[in-house]
């Protein structure tokens, strides 16, 4: 029986799945997949953990992918390959707009393509877009849920200290073609920072398939650098309910 090599994941595996949650961190798979539905753990390879979900609906695949575009690509690869269409990213992020809270949720229509990934697949001038549908989905699950969300344009970034301006770091420098950055995205109305949704709505895009990403705010960088790891439950839950809801939504078609 053939395997696709990172995930591990076979046709039989997934057969009758359409759809694929993508967390970043592999301890957020069963969460996702069992606010969905009843979860089986299918394979767990490096940082790609494969959870399968199902209820009523229909079945899902919860894929974690690690942190960056690189290792994203790995698994989008290997998902389409397998027969998946939709996609959605479900992570979480640093707001860098004043009116965004911590424990908001961020829905992507595009992003800035900082990631460095996407540009194996395209060419920068090539745009970062959402398919619709998702964020329509999205945008309805949050309405249900009741819980409060923006929608707008992300910034991918291929590193969390540099390519997203941060000076707490080791050296405290930061290389002249990122100092401004982070005040020049708020301007351009760029509402958070993150690293794989860039190259996620490229290769979809390129690939003819569907995807989508909603982000929880873990961190309003207008207010303070720290990650507010007390909210992280609660961003976890938001995350669980919203994708669980607009998994359901795609499934049943729309």
């Amino acid at each position: 029986m053939y395997r696709v090599y990172h995930l591990g994941l076979s046709r039989e595996d997934v057969a009758g799945v359409n759809l694929a949650l993508l967390p970043g961190a592999p301890e957020r798979t069963e969460v996702l997949a069992q606010a969905f539905g009843k979860a089986r753990v299918l394979a767990f390879h490096r940082e790609f953990k494969s959870v399968l979900a199902e209820n009523e609906i229909g079945k899902i695949l919860v894929v974690s992918t690690g942190i960056g575009g690189s290792s994203l690509s790995i698994a989008v690869e290997e998902l389409a390959r397998l027969g998946i269409q939709w996609f959605i990213r479900v992570g979480t992020c640093g707001a860098i707009q004043e009116n965004i809270d911590v424990g908001d949720l961020v829905i992507s229509e595009g992003a800035v393509r900082l990631d460095g990934a996407s540009e194996h697949y395209a060419p920068l001038a090539y745009p970062a877009v959402a398919d619709w549908r998702v964020v329509r989905v999205l945008q309805e699950a949050c309405e249900r849920a009741k819980i409060p969300y923006h929608v707008g344009i992300t910034c991918s970034s291929a590193t969390f200290y540099p390519g997203q301006e941060r000076y707490d770091t080791f050296s405290r420098y930061v290389p002249r073609p990122f100092q401004g950055s982070l005040r020049e995205w708020q301007a351009l109305r760029v509402l958070n920072y993150e690293m794989e949704v860039a190259t996620l709505l490229v290769i979809a895009r390129v690939f003819g398939l569907y995807a989508g990403a909603v982000c929880g705010v873990l961190v309003n960088r207008t207010q303070e650098e720290r990650v507010v790891e007390e909210k992280i439950p609660q961003v976890e839950e938001r995350l669980a309910r919203v994708s669980a809801l607009a998994a359901r939504r795609i499934l049943e078609g729309f």
